[in-house]
């Protein structure tokens, strides 16, 4: 019996007419694709303003309709062009106390995540794409990856200082074909570092209480050159990245009680697929202890 052939990985042009069908964000749990199509399409969540990659802030207007957690380090290569990035969340944070670690928590599981891939899409020649690597936070498997991962490295360092990093490497060089390269692969990555006040932390001191999550999932790639498919891409963010209502009053919420019910509804397909456009939304305020501020021109381009 002839062995069967390996999967066709998805074209880097164009979406497939079954990958995405329809407004629901149920089916995605990674997403890729081109951030200058990202610009075009959701100018809401990411602008090019002379040479800064900005984040709309929670004082802008554009801010209130949803976005994205962007993820950097002040830096990134647009298509080949270096250039700032602002409004940002540090790759890299310290916490020192229980606050900073539930607000912190909060923060990065509240909108989904967005990350810079440069990828060379031939590796004969020097030409350079940059994509944007987005993860779909209130998807069930991812969340549950990031939220297990939280919990298990605090019941085993129960008043130790502790380090824990979430890498999404082998997801992204898995959806590239062959021939393309990933040449910023240490940047798909988060990671936050946690001090306790502890007399005798060896464990920490000796690098024992490092820990590392490799997460997960399909990617779905949302790169198209159809101006029909393109509109449907675009509704398809906005869904994905409209802001979560939160329900509670209570100050000191659990960990992972984050507008519960409206993830569940988005999730059980309960919504309507243009409900984005006509419900009333809530912006989420910025986590002030790790969001880069964006200073930049007020000029769009």
């Amino acid at each position: 019996m002839a062995a069967c052939a390996p999967a066709a990985r998805p074209s880097l042009t164009s979406i497939s007419s079954g990958e995405l069908r329809s407004l629901w964000t149920c089916d995605c749990e990674l997403a890729m694709l081109p951030v200058a199509q990202l610009l075009r399409l959701l100018p809401s969540a990411l602008q090019l303003r002379g040479d800064v990659v900005a984040v709309p802030g929670p004082g802008e207007t554009a801010a209130a309709r949803g976005g994205f957690n962007v993820f950097g380090d002040g830096l990134v290569r647009l298509d080949g062009q270096l250039c700032h990035l602002g409004g940002y969340i540090k790759r890299f944070v310290e916490l020192t106390n229980y606050c900073d670690y539930k607000d912190y928590r909060e923060t990065v599981l509240s909108k989904p995540m967005l990350f810079f891939v440069n990828v060379l899409t031939r590796t004969d020649t020097s030409e350079e794409r940059t994509y944007a690597f987005l993860v779909n936070t209130r998807h069930p498997k991812i969340r549950r990856q990031i939220e297990q991962g939280m919990d298990m490295v605090i019941s085993s360092v129960i008043g130790e200082s502790y380090r824990l990093q979430f890498d999404f490497q082998e997801a992204v060089k898995s959806f590239f074909p062959p021939g393309c390269e990933v040449l910023n692969g240490e940047n798909l990555s988060f990671a936050y570092e946690f001090k306790a006040d502890a007399l005798f932390d060896f464990f920490y001191w000796f690098g024992l209480s490092n820990s590392t999550v490799k997460v997960n999932g399909k990617v779905l790639n949302l790169s198209s050159t159809s101006p029909e498919k393109k509109e449907t891409i675009k509704l398809f963010l906005e869904k994905m990245s409209e802001p979560l209502i939160r329900r509670s009053s209570f100050s000191d919420r659990k960990f992972s009680v984050t507008s519960r019910g409206s993830i569940d509804e988005v999730f059980n397909c309960n919504l309507s697929p243009r409900s984005s456009l006509t419900e009333p939304l809530l912006a989420e305020l910025p986590f002030p202890s790790v969001l880069e501020s964006d200073e930049t021109p007020s000029q769009s381009l």
